[in-house]
């Protein structure tokens, strides 16, 4: 399948990557947006295009055939679609979504973070906030605003609160309830790791048997579940704690 180029400068995408520097496929429909956010990355040292697609068969062609960090995705590709963001997250388990709409909902916002995207922009987003969001979700961190916040805490809110009662909870160990603790307070799976003298892999490992047991799908709600059922004892906020939970 051959992959878009509209850079005026006959940069091939195939030339290689120096190490550090965030791989981004630009995935929109609309030439004008490919060329101009392209121009504002290649300002950048650290940031560097690696395939454009205006289609979403020709992403997930691009993100299987490039290593990537970062896929800036038009919104408008996502329409009347369902499965798009957990299909390119098995294809690229690594890989950061952002989306960039024209505009958000409350229904629509919450179900673009819940499926694994990690920020929501504007289409009229300045190059310098661009820029530094690609960089701050390249680190692990994700991009989301106070009223999304919201949003989002409410929605996995009253999802907890609708999740199995207490009564037919299953057995929790020690090192699962260790792990509950640390992500409530907002640690890493790195940070995990090195707390408990273990893996990345073992803690990602273990969450996905505790997401089994409790039957959430996520940190977000695996944190709001335990604290409203009481499995943990904490003093602190339960929307402080959301917000520790979505940022990490």
């Amino acid at each position: 399948m051959e992959f878009l180029d509209d850079s005026s400068d006959g940069e091939l995408l195939d030339t290689p990557v120096k190490p550090g520097t965030i791989r981004i496929i630009l995935a929109d429909s609309q030439a004008i947006y490919r060329v101009g956010i392209r121009k504002v990355f290649a300002l950048e040292d650290d940031l560097r295009v690696v395939a454009q697609a205006d289609s979403l068969e020709t992403l997930k062609a691009a993100i299987e055939r490039y290593p990537t960090d970062i896929v800036l995705l038009e919104g408008g590709l996502l329409a009347g679609t369902a499965n798009v963001i957990p299909d390119l997250l098995r294809a690229s388990p690594d890989v950061k979504l952002i989306v960039q709409a024209v505009q958000t909902d409350e229904n629509h916002t919450v179900e673009l973070y819940r499926r694994g995207v990690r920020g929501i922009i504007s289409r009229s987003i300045s190059p310098d906030l661009l820029v530094r969001c690609v960089r701050r979700i390249a680190a692990g961190e994700t991009w989301i605003d106070n009223q999304s916040v919201n949003w989002v805490i409410e929605a996995y809110r009253a999802q907890a609160a609708s999740l199995v009662s207490p009564r037919s909870q299953p057995r929790l160990s020690p090192k699962e309830m260790s792990i509950i603790t640390c992500i409530t307070q907002g640690k890493r799976n790195k940070e995990i790791a090195f707390q408990l003298g273990t893996t990345e892999q073992v803690i990602k490992n273990y969450l996905r048997k505790i997401y089994d047991k409790l039957g959430v799908s996520d940190r977000l709600e695996l944190a709001l579940y335990c604290l409203h059922n009481k499995i943990i004892q904490t003093d602190a906020d339960e929307e402080l704690v959301a917000q520790k939970v979505i940022e990490s």
